[in-house]
């Protein structure tokens, strides 16, 4: 705990790990187990719990409660897992779950915007550069790609996955996976789009973002099945990183796709 900044009202287990220049303020709790790497920034009233590990300069807000135990009614007490990357915003209310089995791992990538009272279940896998808007929530199990953005008081399936350079609408159900790179929007969702703003401000080169849309169209503007689409899209266009990312998953989903 050298160098970090303990508020005195904060209580900190000695089996915690308290990375150097992390600021804990008034009312926090850290539990044994916690791992937290430098200059973290902890609001007040925050609650971790172990076994966990965070990376440098994550911030968490007012009452948030990351590291709880899996809320899945199959657990039975075992030390189980969560692990958060670097420089994520964690805001107010927001709750993050340990995996179910030992075996198991709630994961969470780096560079993250959390905001208020959105969830992440037991297991599920987080990538890197993600939003989550308020009260965005995912059940147990679930993965999202890198820079997907999820609207607010979406609800995600269990075991369902968001692509990368994906985004939902705001109150969305998700029950089964959206690509990469597409717009999921209704209650139950459908595919309304590409995500043409999300790839523009990320730099996507006209002539990729070109064939992500006659992707799109293939796929859900035809008369096509999803195998058929897929063997047309595999056929007709360009196997570039696009659309190898969106048949590679297309061909890994276990729920199917949202059409």
């Amino acid at each position: 705990m050298r160098d970090a900044q303990i508020h005195p009202t904060a209580i900190v287990d000695h089996a915690a790990e308290i990375g150097g220049g992390t600021i804990i303020g008034p009312y926090c709790i850290i539990e044994a187990g916690v791992v937290l790497g430098a200059n973290c920034w902890l609001q007040h009233h925050v609650t971790l719990c172990g076994p966990m590990r965070a990376g440098a300069r994550n911030k968490f807000y007012a009452y948030c409660s990351i590291g709880q135990q899996t809320q899945d009614l199959k657990y039975e007490g075992e030390p189980t897992y969560l692990e958060i990357g670097d420089e994520n915003s964690f805001r107010e209310f927001v709750t993050v779950n340990r995996s179910t089995s030992a075996e198991g791992k709630t994961r969470v990538g780096s560079f993250g915007n959390f905001l208020a009272y959105s969830h992440i279940g037991h297991d599920c896998v987080v990538g890197d550069a993600v939003i989550f808007s308020n009260n965005g929530t995912l059940a147990g199990h679930v993965q999202i790609g890198d820079h997907a953005i999820m609207g607010g008081l979406t609800a995600v399936h269990q075991f369902c996955r968001i692509g990368r350079f994906a985004i939902t609408g705001g109150c969305s159900k998700i029950v089964q996976d959206v690509p990469p790179f597409m717009i999921a929007d209704g209650n139950p969702a459908e595919i309304r789009g590409v995500n043409l703003v999300g790839l523009e401000r990320n730099g996507f080169a006209p002539e990729s973002v070109k064939w992500i849309k006659e992707a799109f169209r293939l796929i859900y503007r035809s008369k096509l099945n999803t195998r058929q689409a897929v063997e047309a899209v595999r056929n007709d266009l360009p196997g570039n990183a696009e659309i190898t990312q969106i048949l590679d998953f297309i061909e890994k989903s276990e729920r199917g796709i949202i059409r």
